[in-house]
């Protein structure tokens, strides 16, 4: 193996950024956000370009949470039908609620265009395919829901998910036209260039490690700076720590791994996603997986918890990758690397007001390319003055859930016993095909 143990792929492939300054100095700003991802970012841009001074604050570098490390799927929706969110969310905001969350491509294509972001950006479309008949049903009812909306979502027969992937591995599924792909890190890079251009204050490596209230200002300090504002938006999402306790005890951060090949050949690359989607599947532990633009395959599942050594976490996915592609065999793996995905118990985002001026946006559940995108527009339309009612997305109160403290333990064995199950499942494939 040509591996490169912890380095991402999109880390040794991003266009390189201008490095920002630590803070180390007191500020006054109109808008302060905490988080150099795709929430805090798109925020910022949003807020800067309305007129507002803002600063933007990171523990680390820019993106280098999950926006820097995920799969850089863009995909429209949530994990809900159309259907279950209308009704969940009743005749106000169940219409208006579907209609955000599809607008969220729009949004990323939109941004990377206008701002000029180079990342590989590629509106090709997102599969869901079905791994067995008995998933295939809800792919076929999210397809007519879709479809009575006017979006182009069409469903797929088991040949043409066999010609879309290049595997016979699948029953049929979906291609949902609206979707594509980016190259995350240098999107995530791009966004944070775009609002520098825009008057963004941007300081990196510089945690916030308290928030009070100073007289009509709050006030956040860093271990060199501080920054005296009007306004918060809290945009820590998976890396949400004990600076936003309450906040973090909303979301369980569960581990994320992937992998990628060294580049195809030729011969291999176009018969492999030929024309280029991006995959998910419908096992209880999901893979999605894609090619970048050097034709690697980049596959994705989640992680595991615990002290174990990151070669030996992805052997998980190698295997997946030879199951799906067996044509792939012999083929060296060159990267992998892992990060966390904010998971809420209701699968949903979540757009919180915690206190007067502070809004917090997180809870992406797997799709945060384009809800987290679409959540900092929200943030700031919010911080704007726009009514609550008005946003095409509900605020809720956060609710932190009881006994967080045991809900990574629950987290992980649910995932080795969704993975047993997933497991004993292709196992009996395999002595049916035989």
């Amino acid at each position: 193996m040509n591996e490169r143990a912890g380095q991402s792929l999109w880390s040794a492939t991003a266009p390189p950024l201008e490095p920002f300054a630590a803070l180390r100095e007191a500020l006054q700003a109109q808008v302060a956000v905490i988080g150099a991802g795709y929430t805090g970012l798109s925020a910022a841009l949003h807020l800067s370009e309305a007129g507002r001074d803002v600063v933007v604050l990171d523990a680390l570098g820019v993106g280098d949470g999950a926006s820097g490390r995920n799969g850089g799927q863009v995909i429209p929706g949530l994990k809900y039908d159309p259907d279950t969110l209308e009704e969940m969310g009743g005749k106000h905001w169940g219409p208006r609620w579907v209609a955000t969350v599809a607008d969220g491509p729009d949004l990323v294509f939109e941004l990377i265009r206008r701002h000029g972001i180079e990342c590989e950006a590629l509106r090709s479309g997102w599969l869901q395919l079905a791994t067995s008949q008995s998933t295939l049903a809800p792919i076929e009812a999210r397809v007519r829901q879709w479809q009575a909306r006017g979006a182009a979502v069409e469903r797929l027969s088991e040949a043409e998910a066999a010609r879309l992937t290049g595997t016979q591995r699948y029953v049929g599924g979906l291609l949902d036209r609206r979707g594509g792909t980016v190259q995350p890190l240098a999107y995530v890079r791009g966004l944070a260039a775009a609002a520098r251009r825009a008057g963004v204050r941007i300081f990196t490596h510089s945690a916030a490690i308290n928030l009070k209230r100073s007289g009509e200002d709050w006030l956040i300090r860093t271990p060199a700076g501080s920054v005296a504002c009007r306004q918060v938006v809290l945009a820590t999402n998976a890396y949400s720590d004990q600076f936003v306790e309450p906040l973090q005890r909303t979301i369980v951060a569960v581990p994320s791994m992937q992998v990628s090949t060294v580049r195809l050949p030729p011969e291999l690359s176009r018969t492999i996603l030929p024309e280029r989607q991006a995959v998910s599947d419908t096992w209880r532990l999901l893979r999605y997986f894609r090619l970048d633009a050097q034709c690697r395959l980049i596959m994705g599942s989640r992680g595991v918890f615990g002290d174990v050594p990151p070669a030996r976490a992805a052997k998980l996915h190698y295997r997946a990758v030879r199951e799906i592609y067996p044509q792939l065999a012999g083929i060296a793996f060159e990267h992998h690397w892992s990060g966390f995905v904010a998971m809420t118990p209701d699968h949903l985002p979540h757009l919180h007001e915690t206190a007067p001026g502070i809004v917090a946006g997180l809870g992406y559940n797997g799709r945060g390319v384009a809800m987290a995108t679409m959540m900092g527009k929200l943030l700031a339309r919010r911080l704007l003055g726009e009514q609550a009612e008005e946003l095409g997305f509900p605020v809720t109160p956060m609710r932190p859930m009881a006994l967080h403290r045991f809900s990574r333990l629950a987290a992980g064995a649910a995932i080795q016993y969704l993975r047993a199950l997933d497991g004993l499942t292709r196992m009996r494939e395999r002595i049916r095909r035989r």
